[in-house]
């Protein structure tokens, strides 16, 4: 039985090779740049995610005195929100990584025009461009005021 899809064949990117604008918007380099970028990051906070779970495991959060013991729980918190945060980072990310497999990374989800490499280099999990989050979030003030 035949497969339906052709096996894609991997790209080496060039030592150094940054995205340009003078290039084909996401071509094959470019795809690979980000796929590489965000697989990077997602590693990174696997990583993060570890240590976190290390010094969980060592905090004593029982100490004679309450205002330590406050402290402490202050501080264990604190790590369990940001552990929470990058457990939503990393589904942004796996859900940017199906957009590169799916053909529609660096795309606005809203507008359909391209995201600016620019944006994309400093969010790579950007699912809109400048103008559509902005309008966004103007949208959000308004509702909220």
């Amino acid at each position: 039985m035949a497969a339906d899809k052709k096996a894609k064949k991997p790209v080496k990117l060039p030592q150094g090779y940054v995205p340009s604008d003078d290039e084909k918007f996401m071509n094959a380099k470019q795809k690979e740049y980000f796929r590489q970028k965000l697989l990077a990051w997602k590693s990174d906070i696997f990583e993060q995610n570890k240590d976190t779970v290390e010094y969980l495991q060592e905090v004593n959060v029982s100490y004679p005195d309450p205002v330590d013991t406050a402290a402490a729980n202050a501080d264990r918190q604190l790590e369990l929100r940001t552990r929470d945060r990058l457990r939503k980072l990393i589904n942004q990310i796996d859900k940017a990584m199906s957009r590169i497999d799916d053909g529609t990374y660096g795309i606005c989800q809203e507008t359909g025009d391209p995201i600016r490499l620019q944006r994309l280099e400093v969010r790579p999990t950007a699912k809109l461009s400048l103008e559509a989050q902005e309008m966004h979030e103007r949208g959000e003030r308004i509702r909220a005021s």
